[in-house]
């Protein structure tokens, strides 16, 4: 969008940005995958094809089932969008601040452009502050919220802002997901891990010589690699402040 509120100002392009980041993307000669692609490769039941991308977009804002769509259509782009479904739902309670978002019942519409769907959790929390009994509702409410709309298995999550730990990924397989992404700035390679699939975020001061470098694989370091000690001190901080605070955004 061209005027975004100013707390997602800074993870958003204009309508003239994106176009000219998926142009490049079409004329890199990759293929575009969905998560499930990625995750048939890495449980070894397909390989994947030449030269992949995966386009992810988290939360579910308004424009997502209208012209975000439209506009990777037209380009025969598919992509993996991750719902939050507090902040989508009737009645849905979500930390996310406001914004314009789309609705439930345009889930199925995304899937019938190409978007394969996955879950962003209910509310947006940090997710590796959250006791076991707030993580499980995160994971389970979701997935089967998603699952009565669409009427089909949730197979993927993502990690809000990608805050995790090993008890969240521990628990993200338990829930039954198949894959989770985290962030982490990095690209992904054949040897990532299932539960914090790496991503990077694309900023508004991305320009396309940066888009570009990723599609050459330059740019960004490559997943998988161990937290660093500021990463683990962060992590640690966050959970004190959720202790006094309660469950946070992430964000």
């Amino acid at each position: 969008m061209d005027d975004p509120p100013e707390w997602i100002a800074e993870f958003t392009v204009t309508p003239r940005q994106f176009a000219a980041h998926l142009d490049v993307i079409v004329g890199s000669g990759r293929t575009p995958v969905t998560i499930s692609a990625i995750a048939d490769h890495l449980a070894g039941r397909a390989p994947l094809p030449p030269r992949p991308v995966l386009l992810t977009f988290d939360d579910g804002f308004a424009d997502l089932p209208g012209p975000t769509a439209e506009v990777l259509a037209r380009r025969g782009l598919p992509a993996t969008a991750y719902l939050t479904t507090g902040a989508i739902a009737p009645g849905g309670r979500s930390l996310l601040p406001p914004a314009p978002m789309m609705t439930l019942a345009r889930a199925a519409e995304l899937e019938r452009s190409g978007m394969e769907i996955g879950s962003h959790t209910v509310t947006h929390a940090q997710l590796d502050t959250l006791s076991a009994k707030d993580l499980a509702y995160e994971l389970r409410t979701s997935k089967a919220v998603l699952e009565d709309a669409l009427g089909h298995e949730i197979r993927h999550l993502a990690y809000p802002h990608g805050y995790n730990s090993p008890r969240v990924r521990a628990m993200s397989a338990r829930t039954g997901y198949e894959t989770a992404t985290a962030v982490r700035h990095a690209l992904s390679s054949d040897r990532d891990e299932r539960y914090r699939i790496a991503r990077l975020i694309v900023r508004r001061t991305h320009t396309v010589a940066d888009v570009e470098g990723w599609l050459a694989g330059a740019g960004a370091r490559v997943a998988p690699y161990r937290d660093g000690p500021k990463t683990i001190a962060w992590r640690w901080y966050r959970r004190a402040r959720a202790m006094v605070h309660g469950p946070e955004f992430a964000g």
